[in-house]
């Protein structure tokens, strides 16, 4: 049976107070594979300006958790919601307040990386401005002008935050974003992730980077068995 625990951490951390929904909130959340719960009856909420980090090891469930907060996956019970009304992945208005950055993302294979970006940018009302910026801070500048099946693991990782960070959004969910970012990458999701909070993002994230967790949570949820 999964646990999940709230600790180390102010009282008020990862859960919510009366005047008003929180960002993203999950309530009574069970994913099951057939005999094996994969987490039970998992609550917890995420505030705007708010970093929430999932800890566990491999195979804990935290992907699967994450896939169910974006809608990728369902659950055998329970809700999620955002500003209190249950979240659909196919509103409009979700997908323009959730940003989500899953190792499975897929990528339009027929263009360029700036082109991508650009794309995403645009039909979320972002700018080039913007692009070009996060481009430069992800080090994907020698890579701008090529597709994504060209691309190396590392590479491909960086497109997908870019992903995220190129286009207007409330809250955003990331799985692991250290994953594959040199020592240089790591501090700058580091401070990235300070101005998303300083910004009012909530955010909910899994990672195994002690030195980025302790930079960035404000709460962290314990999955395991």
């Amino acid at each position: 049976m999964s646990h999940h625990t709230l600790g180390h951490l102010p009282p008020t951390a990862g859960r919510h107070d009366a005047g008003g929904p929180a960002t993203l909130s999950v309530s009574g959340l069970t994913r099951k594979f057939g005999s094996h719960v994969v987490f039970d009856d998992l609550s917890f909420t995420v505030e705007a300006g708010q970093i929430v980090v999932l800890l566990g090891p491999n195979g804990a469930g935290k992907t699967t958790l994450l896939r169910c907060v974006v809608g990728a996956d369902r659950p055998d019970a329970g809700q999620v919601f955002l500003d209190g009304t249950a979240l659909d992945e196919t509103d409009p208005y979700v997908r323009g307040a959730v940003a989500a950055a899953l190792d499975d993302m897929d990528f339009f294979p027929d263009l360029s990386v700036a082109e991508h970006l650009e794309l995403l940018a645009f039909a979320h009302g972002g700018d080039a401005a913007e692009v070009t910026e996060v481009i430069t801070e992800l080090g994907l500048d020698p890579a701008r002008d090529q597709l994504p099946a060209t691309l190396s693991s590392g590479q491909r990782r960086r497109l997908a935050l870019a992903s995220c960070f190129v286009r207007p959004r409330r809250v955003l969910v990331m799985d692991e974003p250290e994953q594959r970012l040199d020592v240089r990458g790591r501090e700058w999701l580091t401070q990235r992730l300070l101005r998303e909070k300083a910004a009012g993002t909530a955010v909910l994230m899994a990672s195994h980077d002690p030195e980025l967790i302790d930079a960035v949570a404000d709460a962290r949820i314990e999955i395991g068995t």
